[in-house]
């Protein structure tokens, strides 16, 4: 199946990341690389559920957002896929050899952070014990695959940034939080996806 990258990606970008994105120059950039991974899981309820980190806060452009369990490449990482796993691995507890990779998304420039992420779908066949990583989770969000697919979730909300202020910009809202930027634009290549099958 096709990927719809960018068409996808620009229903959840703000206007502000696509006029970015459009004028922005690669060269001399050297931007940093990172996976994160997309799971979704049967859940206690018996229903498939997808998980999502609120980082904790700190000084950076990222902190306090909820996004994918993932991170940056380190030296023992064979590969971003290795990256992704081993990120989710010990930021949500879920043992690498559980998680079945999917499927690789469409990869993401984000400018505030200067970083090529890579998205990957990993599906567990067994309801995970999902442990934050306290120096780096806040909070784990088990995201109802129904909630995520209910077009009622997707709003428009003003928000303020480290980088920007009073900021229109497409969102999801699940399970009580705002779910913008880069984490919205995968997972809207996501439903898309899904709405496929």
């Amino acid at each position: 199946m096709a990927l719809p990258g960018e068409r996808a990606h620009i229903k959840l970008a703000p206007l502000t990341r696509i006029k970015e994105l459009s004028q922005i120059d690669m060269t001399g950039r050297n931007p940093q690389e990172a996976g994160v991974m997309a799971v979704f899981y049967p859940g206690r309820d018996l229903q498939t559920h997808l998980v999502l980190i609120l980082r904790k806060s700190y000084k950076g452009v990222h902190s306090n957002q909820i996004g994918f369990p993932g991170g940056r490449v380190e030296a023992q990482d064979r590969d971003l896929r290795d990256t992704a796993l081993r990120e989710t691995e010990e930021e949500v507890g879920i043992p690498q050899d559980q998680i079945e990779v999917i499927k690789e998304l469409s990869r993401l420039y984000i400018p505030p952070s200067n970083f090529w992420v890579q998205p990957y779908l990993g599906i567990v066949e067994k309801t995970p014990l999902l442990t934050p990583q306290e120096s780096e989770v806040e909070e784990i969000l088990e995201v109802r695959l129904t909630d995520f697919m209910n077009e009622e979730n997707m709003i428009s909300e003003t928000l303020s940034t480290s980088y920007a202020k009073n900021i229109e910009v497409p969102a999801y809202k699940l399970n009580g939080h705002i779910v913008w930027g880069a984490t919205g634009m995968m997972l809207s290549e996501i439903r898309e996806l899904l709405l496929k099958i």
